[in-house]
């Protein structure tokens, strides 16, 4: 259950989870979008089942390592991003992972369906989620950060273009 920090000059302030190692090819366009607008993330493998007692502390223990928002990525029964809901207050921004004979739809159901008061944004299935995951991350982020906010105006705009966004 390594921890990985991205090799960003900024501290974590987006926390990435996935519930196997095996999620982790999907799971790290999350983390390249936060680096490409230098955004640090720790990237981590916590199971809702296999290992909950560890999941639970690092979703309790995220805002006391200064992170701000959590990205869960999970495939099956995907309850990863409705655990990290039920132990942090932080924002938790779930991607259903298709990993499953159903292709993500069982991961998307178990991931948008949470009970009230326990809210998960949640995104699409797969590679495009995670990259939306990263993308609302920032935004969130960029509620009080001008210089954050620049950047994804000046991205947008590079988009509207046609043309390829400069990465940082």
């Amino acid at each position: 259950m390594a921890t990985r920090k991205t090799n960003t000059k900024s501290k974590a302030l987006v926390g990435i989870v996935m519930g196997s190692e095996s999620d982790r090819p999907v799971m790290e366009e999350a983390a390249k979008v936060l680096a490409d607008f230098g955004v640090g993330s720790e990237v981590v493998v916590r199971s809702a089942h296999r290992t909950p007692d560890a999941a639970a502390k690092w979703a309790r223990t995220a805002r006391t390592r200064g992170l701000r928002v959590l990205i869960a990525g999970a495939g099956g029964a995907a309850h990863l991003a409705g655990a990290m809901a039920a132990h942090s207050r932080l924002p938790v921004l779930g991607v259903p992972l298709a990993s499953s004979p159903l292709g993500g739809f069982d991961a998307l159901l178990s991931t948008v369906q949470m009970p009230p008061g326990v809210p998960v944004g949640t995104l699409g299935v797969g590679g495009w989620g995670a990259r939306n995951a990263a993308h609302l991350a920032l935004r969130i982020l960029a509620v009080s950060d001008a210089a954050l906010a620049r950047r994804l105006e000046d991205h947008a705009a590079a988009m509207a273009r046609g043309g390829s966004p400069k990465k940082k």
